[in-house]
């Protein structure tokens, strides 16, 4: 009996001991990692440091591996749709052919500008060795006035004016004076993409659905004549449509789609390339489509994707405080739109966002009007 209790309490000293155990290592855990503003998105930017590291080291170095990728991508679909889809179209229609030539090209070339533009045109940044009357805080890391709406990119490391984000596939950072051009970039990559698939998909069913049996040994078109059978049961050919008329029967030729052996349509190769298309025009859709309407519901909000976060933090501290935040450089939807599409001064829609233009933004990025100060609607923009 005492040696059953005596094992008890040995047990019971060794539980006790690990639980003083694990509780120091807690309270020395604690200790050390305490802060004032410690939370889960505090841990999880210290988790993602260095992935951080490589993204501001070597993402300038990617850059121009994925424009020379975007241009080879569009430079295969584009032509992919004139060797399969142009063919198709002009047999089938010339004037439709005609109609869609019009409508591809036309977005065909609003996509290269745009994109060019992109790449070429600078976000913008402050003057160095100017005084910035309207700086509302110092760079930590330029060590150089920042204007309104103006952030530092650790990929160009330098100051952007009304920074977006950088842009990998464009290389550049998207900001004040190129953000026009990446947005509708974008635009008319998402409705080329869509307006090939419309295109496209009769080709795809006559290419990639009647025709992909590929264990179809019938090469020739069938040809025969009725049969019947006798009275032991034979089956023989009916030649005459009456048993003692001399008029032959022609042979009964069907008119069933057959695959020819020498057709290029019938090859492996085109169905993969079809494939090809089907499935980079459909991911662009949804990637690019997505993408678009999150920077639609920006602009129309008249923020950029860094000011969307600020601003929400904000709403959500003015909301502790039981105030309302409102956004200084939202207008409301068509002005937001106007000024961000530059439809001032007389330019109209249709030669401003319709057809290319070189036109650059309002302003000179360095101020903007603010809800506070706008001037009257006759006025401005």
């Amino acid at each position: 009996m005492a040696r059953i209790t005596w094992r008890k309490s040995s047990t019971q000293n060794l539980v006790s001991k690990f639980r003083l155990r694990w509780s120091y290592m807690k309270h020395c855990w604690h200790s050390l990692t305490f802060n004032a503003h410690m939370n889960s998105s505090y841990a999880t930017d210290v988790c993602m440091t260095p992935i951080f590291w490589i993204v501001d080291n070597y993402t300038h170095c990617l850059g121009p591996f994925f424009v020379v990728g975007t241009a080879i991508l569009t430079t295969a679909v584009v032509s992919i749709a004139y060797w399969i889809g142009l063919p198709f179209w002009w047999a089938k229609s010339q004037a439709a052919t005609i109609v869609l030539l019009i409508i591809g090209n036309w977005l065909l070339l609003n996509i290269i500008f745009h994109y060019v533009m992109g790449v070429i045109t600078p976000a913008g940044q402050p003057p160095e060795g100017v005084s910035h009357v309207e700086a509302v805080s110092m760079c930590s890391k330029c060590i150089s006035p920042k204007p309104p709406r103006t952030h530092h990119c650790s990929v160009c490391n330098r100051c952007i004016l009304k920074m977006d984000h950088h842009c990998p596939w464009l290389n550049n950072c998207v900001g004040y004076a190129n953000h026009r051009y990446f947005f509708l970039y974008m635009v008319y990559t998402t409705l080329g993409c869509l307006f090939l698939i419309v295109a496209g998909v009769e080709i795809g069913y006559k290419y990639l659905w009647l025709d992909h049996s590929e264990h179809w040994t019938e090469l020739e078109p069938l040809e025969g004549h009725p049969v019947k059978f006798n009275q032991s049961g034979h089956v023989i050919a009916v030649t005459h449509p009456n048993e003692y008329d001399d008029i032959l029967l022609p042979p009964a030729v069907h008119h069933l789609p057959t695959p020819m052996a020498d057709s290029p349509d019938a090859t492996p190769a085109r169905r993969r390339v079809l494939w090809f298309m089907a499935v980079v025009n459909v991911a662009v859709v949804i990637a690019l489509g997505s993408l678009c309407i999150w920077h639609a519901k920006l602009i129309t909000r008249g923020e950029t994707s860094i000011e969307a976060h600020i601003n929400e933090a904000e709403r959500k501290r003015f909301l502790k405080l039981k105030r309302i935040y409102i956004n200084p450089y939202n207008f409301g939807t068509k002005k937001n739109w106007k000024l961000f599409l530059g439809l001032v001064r007389g330019r109209s829609f249709w030669r401003t966002v319709l057809l290319p233009s070189w036109h650059k933004p309002e302003g000179n990025g360095l101020s903007f009007h603010t809800v506070h100060d706008a001037p009257f609607e006759d006025e401005w923009p």
